[in-house]
């Protein structure tokens, strides 16, 4: 086994022990940093720019950032939004100051989990970012078209990053000098879904039980627990999320909860299964039962409360009645013919009686001229109205089932036709 253990591991994890120290060094992400790629343009251009990394755990975010610094020779300063507020933020930027006043070097401003911050903290960078103070790069697991506010996303290139290949991963591997079988490596590489972190931190495990010479029996033995769900005679993790999908659109709530739970037990991220049972909600229950989404996100905000264990039960509570809820793809069946069309169809003006008319000018050239409100019609209902643009085919997109809810929707559809 490697001496690399014994000389880094008392000083720090594996993990920042074997952290690249140029962009070749960096495992994955061709995409970026291949040649002729945004980042590596951008690392040879000189000059750096504010920017978003989003990508899953241990794909190299914090490393990028890092050598950002390093090729720009600049200050490096990192917080982290779960333990920072804007005291620190502004704490920073005034030390960035400090420096661009005294040495004229600039600072990489790294903020990872960037979207734990809440509004008024990303707010608290902008001014900075704007008077190039600090090249800010913010890390996040999260969609940022979500968790990152709109100045702040404006103002930054944002760069998707993916899981790391199995070819990555073996790279990472062999340079730990680990003394290991081809099974065994199977399973490692497996155990860290795409996460270099994770692959480095299960290393330091192994090696630090002293054994020379390790075999997959000997690591299924030491990470049994976690490698559960990567089990290579068993079902992959993506399996399990289809098999759950399949017994909640199936409406077998005992499968569903089997397979939450075998993805809870494996390691999965709870919050992850959480948005996968909103999705169901709103691609197989829909408005057959609209009580759905709203418990499917009640039991993510539980957990976000309540954590590990006891959030999880609101996570299974939420499997069971997606199971038994009255099942309808209608909305998602219309919402794809309706994207289909839009997609196909040239841009069609919006009807001049539909029209918004603040002005004077604008109600002189007719726009909402002819609009009927449909309150002061009938049972609230203007009928005959039309809402579509003109020329345009008849459509039916929505098309309600008889099951839960949209039995009723139905029967209201049905009844408007009538009064046309």
């Amino acid at each position: 086994m490697s001496d690399l253990f014994a000389a880094a591991q008392p000083r720090a994890p594996l993990a920042d022990a074997l952290r690249p120290q140029s962009l070749d060094d960096v495992a994955g992400q061709q995409h970026l940093i291949g040649p002729g790629k945004p980042l590596r343009l951008a690392f040879e251009s000189g000059k750096p720019h504010s920017m978003i990394l989003w990508g899953p755990p241990g794909s190299g975010k914090t490393t990028i950032a890092r050598l950002m610094a390093k090729a720009f020779d600049a200050e490096f300063i990192a917080l982290s939004a779960v333990f920072s507020g804007v005291k620190d933020i502004r704490e920073a930027v005034q030390g960035a100051e400090a420096e661009l006043a005294r040495s004229g070097r600039h600072t990489i401003l790294f903020v990872d989990e960037v979207h734990r911050f809440n509004k008024a903290q990303q707010d608290a960078f902008l001014p900075y970012v704007e008077r190039g103070v600090v090249t800010f790069v913010g890390a996040t697991t999260e969609n940022p078209s979500f968790e990152v506010n709109s100045a702040l996303l404006s103002r930054a290139a944002v760069y998707v990053l993916q899981p790391l290949e199995p070819e990555d991963l073996k790279a990472i591997l062999k340079k730990t000098g680990l003394t290991i079988d081809a099974a065994a490596q199977e399973r490692l590489i497996g155990f860290a879904d795409g996460d270099a972190r994770r692959l480095l931190n299960a290393v330091e495990i192994l090696a630090n039980t002293g054994v020379e010479k390790i075999d997959a029996e000997f690591v299924e033995r030491t990470l049994a627990q976690n490698l559960r769900r990567f089990d290579k005679g068993g079902e992959q993790f993506y399996d399990q999320i289809s098999a759950l999908h399949k017994s909640v659109r199936g409406s077998d709530p005992d499968a569903a909860l089997y397979w939450a739970v075998r993805m809870l037990d494996g390691g999965a991220d709870p919050l992850y299964l959480g948005r996968r049972l909103v999705r169901m909600a709103i691609e197989d229950i829909g408005l057959a039962d609209p009580r759905a989404l709203r418990l499917a996100l009640d039991a993510c905000e539980t957990y976000e409360r309540l954590g590990t264990p006891e959030g999880e039960l609101a996570l299974a509570e939420a499997a069971i009645y997606l199971a038994m809820a009255a099942k309808s793809n209608a909305v998602y069946a219309a919402y794809n013919a309706a994207r289909d069309f839009v997609a196909a169809d040239g841009t069609r003006p919006v009807p001049m009686h539909l029209r918004n008319a603040p002005t004077g000018l604008m109600k002189k050239l007719g726009y909402g001229k002819g609009y009927r409100y449909a309150h002061d019609e009938p049972d609230a209902y203007a009928a005959g109205e039309t809402y579509l643009p003109e020329g345009m085919p008849a459509t039916e997109w929505y098309k309600p089932t008889g099951r839960g809810l949209e039995a009723k929707i139905r029967e209201k559809l049905e009844e408007l036709k009538s009064k046309k």
